[in-house]
């Protein structure tokens, strides 16, 4: 009976979620509540940071700043890497620095994007900004090279030039490492904004889990850790619903 409880989807999620927070709820009655809080104590938390409305802005910073800046990596790093695996000239001008820079973290820039852009919005979203286009590039370009020789010459045997090649064969075709190089960019974009709002940041959740550790308020970092993970969680499914909903004419289902 209980197999077959488990094989529903939400039914097997909510059980696991439910002995998470049961084995939490135990291990936090033998050790120190600075160490470890209560799943009590740590919603007790959440109600009064969103009461007094510094988790909600904190979730609307870190969002905004995720958001623009994974945008805008899409917006360069797709064309960028169309382009890069389609021309071998481009690829091999920028490989040397697409290798290079992928390998640095964003941390590493923190310090440098604060004295060139200032500590405001700028620097934390060219940082996300960063972490994502090298991701989206590399995964273009395996895409395009994945793409079938006999596609390529049909597409040219009936006429169609480069650039028409590349919107009509090129581009659906890669469609799934599109995908899959937005959502691995969408989890390096939590890991860089939170590492960055805990240097130069006001608000955010980032933010939020360093004040936690100034004030000696381990409850408050578990309720910033647990509020990356929902909202990485709804960002996904957000790409996910998007991806599916308008890349579904192009029989690719993610």
């Amino acid at each position: 009976m209980l197999s077959r409880l488990l094989q529903h989807r939400w039914l097997a999620a909510a059980a696991s979620i439910l002995a998470g927070l049961v084995l939490w709820d135990l291990l936090s009655r033998s050790v120190n509540p600075m160490f470890l809080p209560s799943p009590r104590t740590t919603w007790t938390s959440v109600a009064e940071l969103w009461a007094d409305g510094t988790l909600l802005r904190a979730v609307l910073a870190s969002s905004q700043r995720i958001a623009i800046g994974w945008g805008l990596g899409l917006v360069v790093g797709i064309p960028l890497g169309i382009l890069m695996g389609h021309f071998r000239w481009v690829r091999r001008l920028l490989d040397p620095y697409i290798e290079f820079f992928r390998f640095i973290p964003p941390i590493a820039f923190v310090t440098l994007a604060i004295i060139w852009l200032g500590p405001g919005e700028a620097s934390k979203v060219s940082l996300i900004f960063y972490t994502t286009v090298f991701i989206v590039i590399l995964n273009m370009i395996a895409g395009v090279l994945s793409v079938s020789e006999l596609r390529l010459r049909a597409a040219a045997t009936l006429g169609a030039g480069r650039v028409w090649t590349m919107l009509t064969v090129i581009l659906p075709s890669t469609v799934p490492y599109m995908v899959t190089g937005a959502r691995l960019a969408m989890g390096n974009s939590f890991l860089t904004i939170v590492s960055a709002e805990m240097i130069a940041a006001q608000e955010g959740l980032g933010a939020l889990i360093w004040s936690a550790r100034n004030y000696g308020r381990t409850e408050w970092v578990f309720v910033g850790i647990i509020a990356l993970g929902l909202l990485g969680f709804l960002f996904d499914r957000i790409v996910r619903i998007l991806a599916n909903t308008l890349l579904r004419r192009y029989g690719v289902a993610v």
